[in-house]
């Protein structure tokens, strides 16, 4: 990859699945390295189709994407993504999920084992590393979900609704820890969300799309510094920009379609 090249760039992309309608024309996007990027707006608006072809998961059908100067697939070992359920297998115990990703990398035994335990001290769940998925809150799940996501030290982490099953406080508690472990292992991030709070407190740029078919509406850019405090949410300044991208939702309800 060029110096200084976006690690994702989408140009005059357009995606159709079969012979049904567009689901997203002319996205044009550029996240550079060290973004926190979060793409919201209505259901069916595409936003988690986004996700899919960045992953490599799903072929776009005109344009071009590239990650990190590659085709998507070509890049899948620079990233790892975050779904809202927290997907752990069931059988293996808290340290096994997040070992998982380095196992199937050919990581030897000692080196994924100490690294899972520091991913699960990370995530404040080193006294549950031996507890199975049914054994663990919806909170915790997450948590080791973010753990084994981040144990191949991702250049790129893709999120589609992580917190979305979530109650509120449980959600603005990963929030936080979410920007906390970023700070200390950085990556580049593409969210999805619906929540408007959620995306202002996490991000430097988010998204406004809207549908049918699903394009990039607005751009907004969030300038808060960093490290963002729970305090944050209480200040006038964060409502305001809480209150301009509600603003840009409600706007995009109404767009016809092209």
């Amino acid at each position: 990859m060029e110096a200084n090249a976006p690690i994702v760039k989408f140009h005059s992309v357009a995606k159709r699945y079969g012979d049904g309608a567009l689901v997203l024309d002319g996205i044009d996007l550029s996240v550079e390295t060290g973004d926190f990027v979060t793409l919201i707006g209505p259901s069916g608006c595409g936003k988690s189709t986004v996700l899919k072809l960045v992953s490599g998961l799903s072929p776009w059908t005109t344009g071009e994407v590239t990650v990190a100067g590659q085709a998507p697939r070509q890049a899948r070992d620079r990233q790892s993504c975050i779904f809202q359920d927290a997907t752990l297998l069931p059988w293996l115990t808290a340290q096994a999920n997040v070992e998982l990703p380095m196992r199937l990398r050919g990581e030897n035994t000692a080196v994924r084992r100490a690294r899972a335990a520091e991913m699960l001290s990370l995530v404040r769940l080193n006294d549950a590393r031996d507890f199975y998925p049914r054994q663990l809150s919806g909170g915790m799940k997450m948590r080791v979900s973010i753990a084994r996501a981040l144990s191949v030290a991702p250049e790129l982490l893709l999120l589609d609704e992580p917190f979305g099953a979530l109650d509120e406080m449980t959600r603005n508690h990963l929030n936080e820890e979410l920007l906390a472990l970023r700070a200390r292992a950085p990556f580049t991030a593409i969210f999805v969300t619906h929540s408007v709070s959620e995306a202002v407190f996490l991000s430097n740029r988010i998204f406004v799309m809207a549908a049918r078919p699903g394009r990039f509406q607005a751009e907004v850019r969030v300038e808060f510094p960093c490290p963002r405090r729970p305090e944050l949410r209480e200040q006038p300044e964060f409502q305001a920009k809480v209150n301009e991208v509600s603003r840009l939702l409600h706007q995009v309800e109404g767009v016809e379609v092209r």
